[in-house]
């Protein structure tokens, strides 16, 4: 049985980015290169297993949060845009 909780960068990426519009087309740069991108890890609570980056879009700018080991990938605009930031993860 695989862990439900397994996903990589990609995944976790994708979801953030459709929550705002935006895909894999609206990358300008990011810190992983394709192969590290579909590196699976368990996402779950216990400890982070992920690789660091950060991916920026024309108009956001992406990275991973963790919280208790958990991991998922939050975004923030790229630009000023008037709207605050609300508290991500936590160690």
């Amino acid at each position: 049985m695989t862990n439900p909780y397994d996903f990589t960068w990609s995944d976790l990426i994708k979801y953030e980015m459709e929550k705002h519009g935006e895909n894999f087309k609206d990358v300008v740069e990011c810190t992983l290169n394709q192969e590290e991108l579909m590196v699976k890890f368990d996402s779950s609570f216990g400890m982070s297993c992920g690789k660091p980056f950060t991916l920026w879009t024309t108009n956001r700018v992406y990275f991973p949060v963790t919280y208790d080991g958990a991991e998922w990938v939050g975004s923030v605009s790229r630009n000023p845009d008037g709207k605050p930031t609300y508290h991500l993860g936590g160690q």
